[in-house]
C-alpha cells in the first residue's frame, strides 16, 4: 500500500512538472512553466488587451504610451496602479531592472527587428515574450489579416494567464457584435474606396495589406485603396493616393498633429484638395487605440460602416 502511495505521488509530481502552457507567437512556440506574475505590456492597444482580460494584478507596469498617446479616462482608471516604465520603447535594462517575467509587445510595437529588445535577448534574463499577431509580418510571416488576429491574441493571453474562459467570453461577445453590424449593413452598390491617413505631409504613412485597418475596412464593407501595398504600416506616395481617388479617408488621431490639422492639410493642399473624400468632406477619425489591434476594433468597425453606408 505504501509503495502504491509513493508511486501515485511520483506520478503526480511528474504530471505537475509537465504542466506547461505552450502558445504560438509568430513563428515561435513559447513555453510557460507557470502564470507570469510580473508582466509588462507595450503600447496602448496591447495594454488594453491585458486590462479587458483582468490581468492588472499580474502586471508590474507598461511602456510606450505617453510618448505618443494620451490615456482616456477609461484607460487611466485601468492603469492607475501601474507605473509607465518607459515613455517610448523600453531598453533591456528597463525590463530587467523592473524584474519583469513577461513582455507583451510586437514588431514595431516595442521591439524592432535587429534591435536591442527581442524575444532572444530577453530570454537570457528569464523574460518570456508574446508577439502581437498583426506584427508577425515584420519577421516574414505572411498571414491573412482579419479580426481573428485580435481574437487570437486574446485567446493566447488567456491561455498564458489561465483565464481562458474570460477570453472566450470576450471573443464571443465581439464576434456577436460584428455579426450584428454586418447583418445591418445595406451595401447596395460598389464598396467605397478608403484611404487610411496616419501621418506625414511630404509622404503619407498608411495602413497596407497586412495592417488591421484593412480588415476593419473590409468588415465594414469598404476596400482599402492600398490593399496591394504588401506591408503592414508604411509610407506610400501622394501621387498613388490621388490616382486611386479615395471616397472616404480615415484619419488616425494621435501625437502632436491633431486630426483637425491633418484634415486641414488635405483641404489646403492643391494636389490633394480635389480628392473625392476631401471634396465631399468624408472623413472618419479613429483614435490610435481604435486603429491598432485591440478591443476597440469592433466599435470602430461599426463607426466605419455608418460612414461608408450612410442612409
Amino acid at each position: 500500500m505504501k509503495t502504491l502511495t509513493l508511486s501515485a505521488v511520483f506520478s503526480l509530481i511528474g504530471t505537475v512538472a509537465l504542466a506547461q502552457t505552450i502558445v504560438q507567437s509568430c513563428e515561435r512556440e513559447v513555453a510557460f512553466e507557470g502564470v507570469p506574475q510580473a508582466a509588462v505590456s507595450h503600447d496602448i492597444n496591447l495594454t488594453e488587451m491585458m486590462l479587458v482580460l483582468g490581468l492588472t494584478d499580474q502586471m508590474i507596469g507598461y511602456t510606450g504610451i505617453s510618448g505618443w498617446n494620451k490615456l482616456d479616462e477609461e484607460m487611466r482608471a485601468g492603469v492607475e496602479e501601474l507605473p509607465e516604465l518607459a515613455e517610448r520603447y523600453p531598453t533591456t535594462e528597463v525590463l530587467v531592472g523592473a524584474e519583469a517575467d513577461f513582455f507583451f509587445a510586437g514588431w514595431n510595437y516595442g521591439m524592432r527587428v535587429g534591435g536591442e529588445v527581442t524575444p532572444e535577448t530577453l530570454e537570457r534574463f528569464g523574460i518570456n515574450v508574446y508577439e502581437l499577431s498583426e506584427s508577425c509580418i515584420h519577421v516574414g510571416m505572411e498571414q491573412e489579416v482579419t479580426l481573428d488576429l485580435m481574437y487570437n491574441d486574446l485567446r493566447n493571453l488567456g491561455a498564458i494567464f489561465g483565464v481562458e474562459e474570460r477570453a472566450e467570453t470576450l471573443i464571443s461577445g465581439y464576434q456577436a457584435e460584428l455579426t450584428e453590424i454586418i447583418a445591418g449593413l445595406n451595401t447596395e452598390g460598389e464598396a467605397p474606396r478608403v484611404f487610411v491617413y496616419d501621418s506625414g505631409e511630404d509622404t503619407p504613412f498608411t495602413a497596407g495589406h497586412f495592417a488591421i485597418p484593412t480588415a476593419m475596412i473590409e468588415a465594414a464593407g469598404g476596400v482599402n485603396i492600398m490593399d496591394d501595398f504588401r506591408e503592414s504600416w508604411g509610407t506610400v506616395s501622394w501621387e498613388a493616393v490621388v490616382e486611386r481617388d479615395p471616397e472616404v479617408i480615415i484619419i488616425v488621431n494621435y501625437g502632436e498633429v491633431t486630426a483637425e490639422q491633418k484634415m486641414e492639410f488635405l483641404r489646403n493642399s492643391p494636389a490633394l484638395s480635389g480628392i473625392s473624400a476631401v471634396q465631399n468632406n468624408r472623413f472618419v477619425v479613429l483614435e490610435y487605440v481604435e486603429a491598432t489591434p485591440g478591443p476597440r476594433n469592433i466599435n470602430a468597425v461599426a463607426r466605419l460602416a455608418e460612414a461608408f453606408w450612410p442612409e
